[in-house]
């Protein structure tokens, strides 16, 4: 791979903190049966703005692997040295994702090996060669082919019992194949299918690939102004394919990954991120330009230490169900219930309470992000 060396663009680094402001908001509410629609994830088919956060990570993850792969091969990295230094960054996401997993009951029989930090490890890791190896056409080639391979075996490899090309809850092929290696471990809410599987990882990878495309156009001897249109254009046409294959291929599914949903969510990937760069890297207008860098600013926080604020949260979401506080009548309550009991209380309705709640969550994670930024505590890996 190479490329030509890149200054760090702040509006990755805002585009970064939005999706993990973002994440943390939907994944911390008061009340779980109270929730703005946008707010959750579809069913099943369909989408919602929750459900483009997942694949907003692995296409940031993709344009900041170009970006960072350019400095290196720039400063004379060989290609091993970048495979290793992925494959190291990868092994350790994928641990940081399987503690979170583990703690706090540490069952071992039981524990989930699937996740989203595993996913980001897993996409990182099989993504790694085709980066490296391969220029904008072979990695084109590689989406193709990945895409093809999951619709293949999700459409017409029959499942045992139950057939070929079902795609219903437990009864796809990815969800066969995930019980057959993974019974017992897999997403204890359903036990019979992981929305992290081995198989959808597949169109996953191509999640991350097209950020790649997306960092190397970053990259690229063109007009700043003419990158940004370019990106909009894309971005509309990818959504545009996502909605033309949810109608003749695979529904828009995030827990499939199907292709559909994969062109989609790059789709507005793209948009963002076009936004983004355009505000903070490309306009002319100082005056515009410093107005958003303002405003701007506590994404650009959170986005610098994003995976350690991602796994912080979690953990603390974790120990507020897991620690539980004796009541007066004698009964244990878990402390993230008696955090919310005076939130639920104001007269807002149980929606707003339950965003409130998320809310001032968020910020308290937000502080812990803007006390590490400014002790210059970056936690990289």
């Amino acid at each position: 791979m190479k490329v030509p060396a890149s200054p760090r663009l702040l509006s990755l680094d805002a585009f970064r903190g939005f999706t993990i402001a973002a994440m943390v908001l939907v994944n911390n509410p008061g009340d779980w049966g109270n929730l703005y629609p946008q707010l959750e994830h579809a069913k099943w088919n369909g989408w919602t703005f929750t459900d483009l956060i997942f694949p907003f990570f692995l296409f940031i993850g993709g344009v900041s692997m170009a970006l960072s792969l350019g400095r290196l091969a720039e400063a004379g990295a060989s290609k091993p040295q970048l495979l290793r230094k992925l494959a190291r960054r990868a092994a350790l996401i994928f641990l940081i994702g399987f503690l979170l997993n583990l703690i706090p009951y540490f069952n071992w029989p039981h524990v989930r090996i699937p996740g989203v930090l595993q996913r980001i490890a897993l996409c990182t890791l099989l993504s790694a060669p085709i980066v490296v190896y391969f220029r904008w056409r072979g990695q084109l080639a590689w989406i193709a082919g990945l895409l093809t391979l999951y619709s293949v075996l999700m459409l017409c490899v029959p499942v045992p019992g139950i057939g070929a090309g079902v795609l219903e809850p437990g009864r796809d092929f990815g969800a066969w194949v995930d019980r057959m290696l993974m019974d017992g471990h897999l997403w204890v809410q359903s036990k019979t299918w992981d929305p992290e599987g081995l198989v959808s990882t597949l169109p996953a990878i191509c999640s991350q690939l097209f950020g790649v495309l997306a960092g190397r156009w970053l990259l690229a001897q063109v007009p700043r102004t003419e990158q940004t249109v370019w990106l909009l254009l894309a971005g509309l046409l990818f959504a545009w394919l996502g909605t033309v294959f949810d109608a003749i291929l695979m529904p828009i599914n995030k827990a499939l990954w199907t292709p559909s949903y994969c062109f989609l969510s790059t789709g507005f990937a793209l948009l963002f991120l076009a936004a983004f760069y355009w505000l903070l890297d490309v306009n002319p207008y100082p005056a515009v330009r410093a107005a958003a860098a303002r405003w701007s600013k506590p994404f650009v926080i959170y986005g610098m230490n994003a995976l350690f604020i991602f796994a912080f949260s979690g953990l603390v979401a974790k120990m507020l169900g897991f620690i539980k506080l004796a009541q007066p009548d004698g009964t244990l309550a878990p402390l993230g219930k008696l955090l919310y009991a005076p939130i639920r209380a104001l007269p807002l309705g149980p929606v707003n309470t339950s965003l409130l709640y998320a809310v001032l969550f968020n910020l308290c994670m937000f502080a812990l992000a803007w006390g590490m930024w400014r002790r210059r505590w970056f936690v990289k890996v």
